[in-house]
C-alpha cells in the first residue's frame, strides 16, 4: 500500500493494520479514489469522537516545517477567544513568511460592534505581539463574511508561492477552507474536509491544490492546553462554545458578591463601589449570582451549577486570580469559556478556576 495515501478529512497517513491508531481504514475501502477514515467517518456521520495520542509537539514540529518554505502563512485567530487563539511563539516559527491574518467567528460577538472597530482591535493586539501582517481581515467561515476579499488577498500576497493556513484548535481553519472550496472549486460536501467543535480534529497536513505549481494546506490546529474546551466533557463541548450571536448578561454587583458561571468558573468581586458587569458567554452556560460568604458552600453542594471538571470536587482545588480593575471599562477573559466586561471605578476582584486554565484582563473589545 501506498504510504503517501492520506485521508481527505484530517490529513493522517492511511494504515490498515490496526484500528486503534489514526488513519486507520479497512483493506475493502482503500481502493477508492478519495480515502476517509475510520474517525472522520464517525465524526462526520455519527459524531462520535475517537481519542488520538498526538500530543503538542507533533502539532509543533509541522508548524516548525512552515519557517523553512517561502510561503504566505494564513494565520486565524478566534474573536471570541483572541487571546487563547494566540500561537506563542509564532513568528519564530513561520520564519520571515509573509502572514495574513483572518479573525474569525465575527457571527459570535454582537452585530452592534462595528468591523472597523474590531480590526483596530485586533491590529492593537497584534502590534503588542509583534506581529506585522500584510493585512487583517474580519470574517465568519460558518456565514462565509467577507470571502471574496479573502480569496482575492490571499492570491495578492502568495505571489505564486504555496499557502499554509494556521491557528490553534477550533480556530475555524477547516471550516474557512471548506467555505473556499464550495465557494470558488465547486466541491461537494461529501468531499470536504473534516469539520467538529472537538480539538485536533486535523492531523496532518491536507493539500489543495491552488494551480500545477502550487497548493493550499490546511495544518493541524495547535493545541493550547490554557483552554477550557481540553477539561470539559465531550458531550458538554458543543453547549458551552458559542454556536450564535453572544447575547449580554448584565449584573449590577456590589462588593462581596460572586458570580458563577456553569460551575467551570467564579468571580468574586472583592473590593469597590457598586459596578457593571457584562457577561459574554453561550446562551446554554447558566449564570449565577450569590453573597460571597455562601458561595464556597453553593459550589461544594453543585446546586444550581452545570458542568463538573474531572478531578475537582472543592472549591479550595481551584487556582485563584487577582485583578486590581482601572477605573473605566476592561475585559476579565476566562479562555475557552467567554469574557466579562467591567465598568468600574476601580476596585479588586478574584477569579477561581480550574488550574492551567488561563485569565487575563485586556482592552475592552466591546
Amino acid at each position: 500500500m501506498n504510504k503517501e495515501m492520506k485521508c481527505f478529512g484530517c490529513g493522517a497517513i492511511i494504515q490498515s493494520e490496526n484500528e486503534k491508531h489514526i488513519g486507520y481504514v479497512p483493506k475493502s475501502a482503500i481502493n477508492k479514489d478519495k480515502i476517509l477514515c475510520q474517525r472522520c467517518f464517525q465524526l462526520k456521520n455519527y459524531h462520535k469522537l475517537q481519542q488520538t495520542t498526538l500530543t503538542k509537539d507533533d502539532f509543533l514540529n509541522c508548524l516548525q516545517q512552515i519557517g523553512e518554505k517561502d510561503c504566505l502563512v494564513v494565520y486565524m485567530i478566534d474573536l471570541f477567544d483572541y487571546n487563547g487563539s494566540l500561537i506563542q511563539g509564532l513568528i519564530r516559527h513561520i520564519g520571515h513568511n509573509d502572514v495574513l491574518v483572518l479573525a474569525n467567528k465575527r457571527d459570535i460577538l454582537p452585530k452592534s460592534v462595528k468591523e472597523r472597530k474590531l480590526e483596530h482591535w485586533v491590529r492593537r493586539q497584534l502590534k503588542e505581539e509583534g506581529i506585522k501582517p500584510v493585512d487583517v481581515i474580519i470574517t465568519s467561515g460558518k456565514k462565509h463574511m467577507n470571502l471574496d476579499l479573502i480569496y482575492d488577498a490571499i492570491m495578492t500576497h502568495r505571489q505564486n508561492r504555496d499557502v499554509y493556513v494556521v491557528g490553534v484548535t477550533n480556530v475555524g481553519k477547516s471550516t474557512f477552507i471548506n467555505a473556499l472550496l464550495k465557494h470558488y472549486a465547486d466541491v461537494e460536501n461529501q468531499n470536504l474536509i473534516t469539520v467538529s467543535e472537538f480539538p485536533g480534529t486535523t492531523l496532518n497536513l491536507i493539500e489543495i491544490p491552488l494551480d500545477e505549481k502550487t497548493s493550499l494546506y490546511d495544518t493541524p490546529g495547535i493545541i493550547n492546553d490554557s483552554q477550557m474546551t481540553h477539561l470539559l466533557k465531550p458531550q458538554d463541548i458543543k453547549s458551552v462554545i458559542p454556536q450564535s450571536e453572544l447575547r449580554p448578561m448584565v449584573f449590577q454587583l456590589n462588593s462581596d458578591q460572586t458570580l458563577y458561571f456553569g460551575g467551570l468558573a467564579r468571580l468574586d468581586y472583592c473590593v469597590g463601589e457598586q459596578a457593571n458587569f457584562v457577561a459574554y458567554f453561550s446562551k446554554n452556560l447558566k449564570i449565577h449570582r450569590t453573597k460571597t460568604q455562601k458561595a464556597d458552600d453553593l459550589y461544594n453542594r453543585h446546586q444550581a451549577l452545570q458542568y463538573e471538571i474531572e478531578g475537582i470536587e472543592d472549591i479550595t482545588q481551584m487556582k485563584s486570580y487577582e485583578f486590581q480593575l482601572p477605573s473605566g471599562k476592561c475585559d476579565i477573559v476566562i479562555s475557552g469559556l467567554g469574557f466579562i466586561t467591567i465598568s468600574s471605578h476601580g476596585g479588586k476582584i478574584r477569579m477561581l478556576v480550574p488550574p492551567h486554565i488561563s485569565v487575563l484582563m485586556r482592552e475592552a473589545i466591546i
